[in-house]
């Protein structure tokens, strides 16, 4: 068995894995990282963010195909089968693991293929799949291990008909009805790309509104917009059982109902990637999603020991995963660093969804004299160029001060679009206002424009009732 002493030993190269490690080896740190898959990129790579989102994109190209006018004089709207079009969202996959393979030798970082598992709280001993064994001693240790789907036993996922969101992206036909259960990010997000393909979707969702963290009015809109576009949502509804078949798979719901369809893709819950770590050896313990509690400083119970990404729960999302490593890595290096909490939220549904900071909701709830600025963008021009004039860009900002609490979009590119909200937000004191959108001349026309619009919008309102 070969022996490596390292400073900094990274398990995982997601997000918070490659940012963890990254960061150290620029500082002069000796660093490892243990990746168990063949490929570097972790599930954000390979089954999660990159894949979703590149087979997204893949989609809204065929849907802007078979409902522009202008593509009927070159012949009749399309089908595209599922495996055609993820076949060519897997180019983007590729490019990835090409781009981030090189990162690791760039900065002379050390790589080892394998299952990692503690043997004491210094070591990690890692085994290829030639159980070839490593024995990594390190003086601190990054656990970015992301997370994978949660499973309920009761369903049978090695059914050829029952999928999760990894095996989904598998799929070797195209179904002509799909049953999701679960309408969270993920759940509403691949209703969305099934429908673009004409799939008949029927979406259970186990609460009684549709991503209940959004601004009500965005939440009610991604429910108009998928209904739209053939999507069937059932609200406050629990499965009982599914059953798989040869011909497709049945469910029956708590409600007494039975529902048939060609596929059933389970996307409820996401558990912790920690059960093979041996953390019993070292006396870390995991809740019942299999995440790891950490403090302030991203250090679990053992100081020397941190954990970032989906393996510490919310708020899930690669953007943060990101920061988190990088944060973490910092503690460790004695630099100044930050605990992510002002996160955004970017939701690729077609169209996408970003809002950051307080909705209506939350700031009624707080007694927080607020008004609202709106801009539609079916009254913008670059909308109505690109004719993408579905959405909106709703401010939230504050009756007396006007200062900016919170920014909801809702339309093609929201999830860029947020970020000019974000970066105002975050300025302090009179910087940080709606006059700063009106004050500002943004080109003409873009997108970017409907902040001015909204802004003008919200300062009539203020005027009309002040």
């Amino acid at each position: 068995m070969a022996v490596h002493n390292y400073d900094v030993v990274v398990i995982g190269t997601g997000p918070a894995g490659e940012s963890a490690a990254i960061n150290a080896a620029k500082h002069g740190m000796r660093v490892a990282v243990v990746e168990k898959q063949a490929q570097v990129g972790g599930n954000c790579t390979h089954w999660g963010t990159i894949p979703s989102k590149a087979l997204r994109h893949q989609v809204k190209q065929i849907m802007a195909f078979n409902t522009n006018r202008m593509f009927r004089d070159i012949g009749e709207p399309r089908w595209f089968s599922f495996p055609k079009v993820m076949e060519r969202s897997r180019s983007t996959i590729d490019q990835q693991v090409e781009m981030r393979t090189t990162f690791y030798a760039r900065n002379r970082i050390d790589l080892f293929h394998g299952m990692a598992r503690f043997k004491d709280e210094h070591t990690v001993v890692v085994r290829d799949r030639q159980e070839g064994v490593e024995e990594l001693i390190a003086k601190k240790i990054v656990i970015a291990t992301g997370s994978r789907p949660y499973r309920p036993a009761d369903i049978n996922f090695r059914h050829p008909r029952i999928y999760c969101s990894d095996t989904i992206l598998s799929l070797s036909h195209t179904p002509r009805t799909l049953i999701i259960f679960g309408a969270g990010v993920i759940g509403c997000e691949y209703a969305s790309i099934f429908s673009g393909l004409g799939v008949k979707v029927d979406l259970i969702n186990n609460r009684d509104s549709l991503l209940s963290f959004l601004d009500d009015e965005i939440s009610d809109a991604l429910s108009y917009h998928l209904r739209k576009h053939g999507v069937l949502i059932r609200q406050n509804e629990e499965y009982e059982s599914v059953e798989g078949s040869e011909s497709g798979v049945v469910v029956h719901l708590k409600s007494g109902k039975k529902m048939r369809a060609d596929a059933f893709l389970w996307a409820n819950g996401r558990t912790g990637n920690t059960d093979s770590l041996g953390l019993e050896n070292i006396g870390l313990e995991v809740n019942g999603r299999g995440q790891l509690s950490v403090d302030e400083h991203y250090r679990t119970t053992l100081p020397h020991i941190y954990a970032a990404g989906d393996v510490i729960g919310w708020p899930s999302l690669a953007s943060a995963a990101y920061d988190q490593g990088l944060n973490s890595c910092n503690e460790l290096l004695d630099k100044p660093y930050r605990f992510v909490s002002d996160v955004p939220t970017g939701i690729y549904t077609i169209p996408e969804i970003s809002s950051f900071g307080p909705n209506e909701r939350e700031l009624t709830e707080a007694k927080v004299p607020y008004e609202v600025a709106q801009a539609f963008f079916k009254d913008t021009a670059r909308a109505q160029i690109t004719g993408d004039t579905v959405g909106m860009l709703k401010i939230l900002f504050h009756q007396d001060t006007l200062e900016i609490l919170g920014i909801h979009c809702f339309g093609d590119q929201a999830s860029e679009i947020v970020h000019i909200g974000q970066a105002i937000m975050q300025q302090k004191g009179s910087a940080n206002t709606l006059e700063y959108f009106v004050n500002t001349t943004f080109n003409y026309p873009t997108m970017a424009e409907a902040y001015r619009v909204a802004a003008q919008n919200g300062l009539n309102r203020v005027f009309l009732t002040g």
